[in-house]
């Protein structure tokens, strides 16, 4: 397949390489990226869930929907609308810089004061102070918000991935050491803090771009020093009232103009700002709702324990593909020749089925034993959550996938009017199933499948938006669906009888992989046989 050369933008160098090279590339720095970083997360995450309690995390858990809802409203789905873009200007990424700055600040400000009414809606005083401290970091996130979008929109994947390395580990050995000197839920709060801030400064590195301050435009300097020359010397009172009104219009008037692009790109950034809300409404309402229903934070904190490890699982496919799918889906649509698209679009989604089947139904299959073997018997409850959200997990990086198809057809109210009626499904069904006498266990089942279910919806958009039939995406999805549950439940089947242990685990895994490769080559998968080569090319 024919494709145009674009020039990618790392380090020192720039190169033209292909769309099919650029794609590649991102897809191995990026699934390095996130495996480096889950991996690093996960070491630092079961030092700390040693140290810490169920109902240290539960408070936090408390807290994370606030500080999400706020990062996503100070973001407003810029990144994505720059990344959209085929060349976006300095003024637009100067507008976006501005306009999340002021947005931050000001929201910050809000729930600063809103702290209060927060701690007496869970029933919790220390909750104030804490969210105080915690909310800071969506005001260190919005002065780095330009620079983000401008390594994702060039591709920068390998920037990217030294950044989240780097900000992962020097934010946990600081949360480990606050942790061990008795910090406690204090320490969860300094670590995030502390890895956003990092996230920002090491942008600011990696980025070319700079921000300018708002510039007087010449037209309103003209008529400032016309104003300055007529007013006589003899006529001085009210003239410092008189001045200081008016150099602040000029600044309004400057700042408007400069926030002007970021207005212009509202109407595509707005829609994806909804969405972004109603999808951390979603993963978010256990948090929410499980320190309402249930004081005292413990059975929210082993919630967020079993989701905290399902989502780093997520995290390292769906980053990866998120990495490049859009940009990669966005230079697609310009192509005249071959599949176009809807070929690139199937490709991704056979490589993401590919890699998230086996990895989230594995981890399903080894949680009772990493759990308890890791995190110690005081966690066992957070193992069978575990097992029922790797299932959603398994289908979350094909949303993401999905997600990124329709934001790259520029049809951002797509995603929005889907992730609203989704959002109210979550919350609705999790309120009833309480009010109906249910516990955890069961509102975690309703919530995997409600998700899974929730495809349907996406492969409609994605049959309306590039002729993508239901048939051929069960043909990508389902053979890969089928190798790994079959491979899964051959491997409980076989070491059901052990007790639980490390060398159960162990086994468990290698079965595992030996299983799922050996029977997809057994099949010659053709997106195994491409992988292989691609890696054997790579090393001549």
């Amino acid at each position: 397949m024919h494709t145009d050369s674009l020039p990618e933008r790392e380090g020192k160098g720039k190169e033209s390489v292909s769309l099919k090279q650029r794609t590649a590339q991102g897809l191995i720095w990026g699934g390095f990226s996130n495996g480096m970083v889950q991996l690093l997360g996960a070491l630092f995450g079961i030092w700390l869930i040693n140290i810490l309690s169920p109902a240290d995390y539960g408070k936090m858990a408390a807290l994370v929907i606030f500080s999400n809802l706020a990062s996503v409203l100070q973001e407003s789905g810029f990144t994505a609308a720059l990344a959209n873009k085929q060349e976006p200007t300095h003024e637009e990424y100067n507008a976006v810089f501005w306009f999340n700055v002021l947005v931050g600040l000001g929201l910050y400000v809000v729930l600063f004061c809103a702290s209060p009414l927060i701690a007496a809606f869970y029933g919790d005083p220390i909750l104030c102070p804490l969210g105080r401290f915690a909310f800071l970091g969506f005001v260190a996130a919005s002065f780095g918000t330009a620079q983000r979008a401008y390594l994702f929109g060039h591709l920068m994947v390998k920037q990217t991935s030294i950044m989240q390395m780097a900000s992962i580990t020097i934010s946990n050995v600081i949360g480990i050491c606050l942790a061990y000197a008795g910090f406690a839920y204090w320490g969860l709060a300094a670590q995030s803090l502390i890895y956003i801030c990092s996230m920002t400064a090491f942008a600011w590195y990696f980025s070319p771009w700079r921000p300018t301050f708002p510039a007087l435009p010449a037209r309103m300097k003209n008529e400032k020093m016309k104003s300055e020359k007529y007013n006589s010397p003899e006529s001085t009172e009210g003239l410092t009232a008189l001045e200081s009104k008016s150099y602040f219009s000029l600044f309004i008037s400057s700042l408007s103009i400069t926030l002007l692009p970021a207005w212009q790109m509202f109407g595509f950034s707005s829609k994806l700002l909804v969405n972004s809300l109603a999808f951390q409404l979603n993963n978010n309402a256990f948090g929410v709702l499980l320190n309402r229903f249930f004081p005292g934070g413990h059975v929210a904190g082993i919630y967020s324990n079993s989701r905290k490890w399902n989502d780093m699982a997520i995290s390292t496919i769906s980053g990866m593909v998120y990495g490049v799918a859009q940009p990669v889906l966005r230079e697609s649509a310009h192509e005249t020749r071959g599949a176009g698209l809807a070929g690139a679009f199937r490709k991704l989604l056979r490589f993401t089925c590919f890699v998230s089947f086996p990895c989230l139904f594995g981890l399903a299959l080894i949680a009772e034993d990493f759990i308890v073997l890791l995190a110690g018997e005081k966690w066992h409850e957070s193992a069978f959550l575990l097992s029922l959200l790797c299932v959603y997990g398994a289908f979350a990086p094909v949303v993401t996938l999905y997600s990124n198809l329709v934001v790259s057809r520029g049809r951002s109210t797509i995603n929005m009017v889907i992730g609203l009626v989704n959002c109210a499904f979550v919350w609705g069904g999790i309120i009833m199933l309480h009010a109906l006498g249910y516990e955890l266990r069961e509102m975690v089942v309703f919530y995997v499948v409600l998700n899974i279910a929730w495809l349907v919806a996406w492969q409609a958009c994605a049959r309306r938006l590039i002729g993508l039939r239901y048939r051929h995406a069960l043909l990508d999805i389902t053979p890969f669906l089928l190798f790994a549950l079959g491979v899964m439940t051959a491997c409980w089947w076989l070491t059901s009888s052990m007790p639980l242990s490390w060398f159960r685990m162990i086994l468990r895994i290698l079965l595992a992989v030996a299983l799922y490769v050996g029977s997809l080559w057994l099949a010659r998968a053709q997106i195994l046989m491409e992988s292989i080569d691609y890696i054997f090319k790579r090393k001549k």
